[in-house]
């Protein structure tokens, strides 16, 4: 018997997931305990096994898709077996026959309402998410008159979720677009008609009408119809690809050129109406792009201007469309959450890194050992929260949480976004025990293979972009932390000391506070005791 798998919550804060790829499909044998799937989470990209054995019957999210969880993974069963039962239990019907809505005798008008003529099938707008309300036509792939086959691809609808290819389900010749491209319609909106070629589509706007009490405005959009239709070319789509105003592509194709870093610009279609295809990605080189042509107006003016010549720029104009992955969705909603509920406010210090330099060149000569600065700070933070437990505490409306352990959250820079690894207990490890546990957390995060249980649970967070020669920035508070500090870069300047300008190091550091927890004086106390460990760092060794 079949079993249906759905988009399964791999970490406590997943609300959905995109399939990085499939390592089996349709028609593959799987085992349970079999990998079959690649998933990225809001936190990690993890692998997915089954717990069924059968065949692969069906792939319900395509790769480089997003779904809610609990949507329509996949199916495995036995190989053969009629899965349509099911199939259409966990999708949105694309229509309905309209006669059986037909008003019962007694409530009919004088009139009896016109059939929808047999064989002509009423497509309506698809409901593609558990969310989904309305949807909106970011592009045709068929135009009015084309002839349309089972499986062919309509559509590409967009959704509260993703962009997602929307395939025909009947054969016939495509009668009427009742969405335009770039409209928005609610779910079970007119899309489209479909029939045999010839069909009177003013009858079945009627028919349709009647049933949904929509008469008025189904006549309205046919005579809309009528008026654009015989404008529509055969080229509409790669003109428009042409000029730059939108790139026809498709989300495999999307998925591919990102990779390799091509510029979808460059690249020929060969699919319907010019449409970027997975084949035309990978068959593409630079030496293949068209060179750009200076326009006949351009030249002419250049000849004109001869005795001061002018420099005419050509080009094309583009945009490329790259849909938020799941991890850059919920740092949105975390920060944003973050920024718009906790009071923040900033307290700056500049620190002198005369001492902290000349004592990570003295441990960094030792054998085996290298301490970065952040280690020294991270160090300096958690030997401060523990003098300063104010702010190592979290906000609730009923209590203020204070936190006896300390948990360093340590902002690392990912392709998608941010993650924040925890080293637990830092007050307790030394330098080196610092440095080592960053490094294996930085570099499994950046490689996606960090567990969601090691970024959760900090108590403080530090965000350093010294690195990149940032000398002095303000961060979000990571919640639900009541603090984080965001560090600068060391810089050599002419500083005062003993009453003369010499030349120093300073690093500057902000603390970001929630004012609910922390206030201005526990912040600045904080601030002088960080200040007085990462000046004299042998203090920190003791």
């Amino acid at each position: 018997m079949a079993e249906i798998i759905n988009m399964p919550r791999l970490s406590d804060t997943m609300e959905e997931g995109t399939v990085a790829k499939w390592l089996k499909q349709v028609g593959d044998k799987v085992e349970e305990g079999d990998i079959l799937a690649e998933i990225e989470t809001d936190k990690a990209t993890m692998e997915f096994e089954s717990f069924y054995e059968g065949t692969l019957l069906h792939i319900g999210i395509a790769e480089g898709d997003g779904a809610p969880v609990d949507s329509l993974l996949a199916i495995i069963g036995d190989e053969g077996e009629d899965i349509a039962a099911l199939l259409n239990g966990s999708t949105s019907k694309a229509s309905e026959p309209v006669a059986e809505a037909t008003p019962e005798p007694a409530a009919a008008p004088a009139t009896a309402p016109t059939a929808i003529p047999e064989g002509v099938e009423v497509v309506t707008m698809p409901r593609l998410s558990d969310t989904m309300e309305e949807g909106t036509v970011a592009s045709w792939l068929k135009k009015v008159g084309d002839v349309i086959e089972e499986g062919d691809i309509l559509a590409e609808i967009e959704t509260d979720k993703a962009t997602m290819e929307f395939e025909s389900f009947y054969s016939g010749t495509l009668l009427h677009i009742g969405i335009q491209e770039g409209e928005g319609a609610p779910v079970d909106s007119l899309l489209a008609i479909i029939g045999p070629e010839g069909t009177d589509v003013d009858a079945v706007l009627k028919a349709d009408s009647n049933a949904s009490g929509d008469a008025p405005a189904a006549k309205e959009a046919a005579v809309e119809a009528k008026k654009e239709t015989p404008k529509e070319g055969k080229n509409t789509a790669s003109v428009a690809a042409s000029d730059g105003s939108r790139i026809f592509a498709s989300p495999l194709a999307k998925k591919i050129a990102s990779e390799k870093g091509i510029n979808l610009a460059d690249v020929s279609g060969s699919g319907d109406h010019g449409r970027i295809v997975k084949r035309d990605v990978e068959n593409y080189s630079p030496s293949t792009a068209p060179a750009a042509k200076v326009s006949a107006p351009a030249e002419e003016k250049v000849a004109a201007v001869a005795a001061a010549p002018v420099y005419v720029p050509v080009g094309e104009e583009s945009v490329e469309e790259l849909k938020n992955s799941s991890m850059r969705k919920a740092i949105t909603r975390h920060l944003g959450d973050s920024k718009f509920s906790a009071p923040h406010f900033y307290l700056t210090i500049e620190v002198d890194m005369d001492n902290a330099k000349a004592s990570r060149a003295q441990i960094n000569s030792l054998p085996d050992t290298k301490v970065s600065f952040n280690d020294m700070v991270l160090k300096a933070c958690a030997m401060a929260l523990r003098k300063h437990p104010q702010v190592n505490t979290t906000w609730t409306d009923e209590a203020t949480l204070y936190k006896k352990h300390i948990h360093m959250g340590v902002a690392v820079a990912v392709d998608e976004g941010l993650v924040v690894p925890v080293v637990k207990f830092a007050d307790q490890l030394t330098l080196t025990q610092i440095g080592a546990s960053v490094k294996d957390l930085a570099g499994r995060a950046r490689s996606k293979k960090i567990k969601p249980d090691e970024m959760d649970g900090s108590t403080f967070t530090v965000s350093n972009l010294g690195m990149f020669g940032i000398q002095e920035f303000t961060s979000i508070i990571n919640k639900p932390n009541s603090a984080i500090l965001s560090v600068g870069a060391i810089v050599e300047k002419p500083v005062v000391k003993n009453g003369e300008i010499v030349v120093g190091n300073t690093m500057k550091v902000t603390l970001a506070c929630d004012h609910r927890t922390v206030d201005g004086a526990v912040g600045a106390q904080f601030l002088q005791t960080l200040r007085a460990y990462l000046e004299n760092p042998v203090t920190m060794l003791a």
